[in-house]
């Protein structure tokens, strides 16, 4: 018994905390878009708080760059289109659909761009 009491509070603290939020469903049809203006282009956001954990889906327009270096941490899966993150050290990752990236907070800083646009379901 002493070995899955440990077992379980090694689990619920090596993992991402999700604390004291009931189950539920999010219809995002439901959801007003945030219109945010890039350096080009722009982004739409639909945004989701449950208590200190955002949840977004995010859409680019064609020629979206972002007019920021962010150093927040994501967890970002693309559901359409394909993006380019540029890390502050010249680095260039790009992401298409099916495709995940993660960074944790203060990072290595990055912006995103993309050609043709693209769609996000973002974790932060």
């Amino acid at each position: 018994m002493l070995n899955i009491q440990c077992s379980i509070l090694i689990y619920q603290h090596k993992y991402m905390q999700l604390q004291n939020f009931p189950f539920q469903t999010i219809n995002w049809s439901s959801i007003p878009k945030e219109e945010h203006a890039g350096e080009t282009g722009t982004a739409w956001w639909q945004v989701q708080h449950m208590n200190e954990v955002r949840v977004r889906m995010v859409e680019y327009s064609a020629g979206y760059k972002a007019d920021h270096w962010c150093n927040k941490g994501h967890i970002i899966l693309c559901l359409e289109g394909e993006m380019e993150t540029e890390l502050m050290d010249g680095r260039v990752m790009k992401l298409s659909k099916g495709m995940c990236y993660f960074v944790g907070d203060n990072n290595e800083a990055h912006r995103t761009s993309t050609f043709n646009g693209c769609r996000l379901y973002i974790v932060d």
